[in-house]
């Protein structure tokens, strides 16, 4: 079985851990647990191509790059860049955050979740921002970790990212 290391970064509070939990065990919970330091899950997806053990590290909420211990990325195989749809800045930082680690590990497969589609009324990021990272070839998911909406194809894509030739 294929086994692939997969990072979540993203700012403090945008739902990481949530999502993790949406996955991994069907559930989200109203009651916010600050990650310290870095907390790993694993899930086996089955793909087209054959099953893939995915280890999950969910990474403290870093709103700069400087901020975030290198270590716990080196390995590994894919990211997936979560920002929060009612906090514009957290994904002008996170296009930051992807653009050093692209210089720093090189070009790996990644995925960026917009997340909190089930508070869309309260959106600040636009559409017209959404665009652009589409025209530079982001895969962009707008995710709900309350609903389970689009999370579970969030990490599926990066999976079948990761395994092709």
């Amino acid at each position: 079985m294929i086994q692939k290391k997969i990072c979540l970064i993203g700012a403090f509070s945008v739902g990481k851990t949530s999502l993790i939990r949406q996955f991994v065990e069907s559930i989200f919970t109203e009651k916010y647990l600050t990650t310290v330091g870095v907390k790993i899950d694993k899930k086996v997806l089955e793909l087209e191509e054959g099953p893939i053990k995915l280890m999950i590290w969910d990474l403290a909420g870093e709103d700069d790059y400087t901020e975030i211990r290198l270590p716990y990325l080196r390995g590994a195989s894919g990211f997936i860049y979560v920002a929060d749809g009612t906090r514009a800045e957290t994904l002008t930082k996170i296009v930051d955050i992807q653009e050093h680690i692209d210089a720093d590990f090189g070009r790996l497969p990644f995925v960026l979740a917009i997340n909190k589609h089930d508070l869309i009324g309260e959106w600040e990021v636009k559409q017209s921002h959404i665009d652009h990272l589409h025209c530079k070839s982001w895969s962009i998911h707008k995710t709900s970790a309350l609903t389970g909406e689009s999370v579970d194809q969030l990490f599926t894509d990066l999976a079948q990212q990761m395994v092709k030739p």
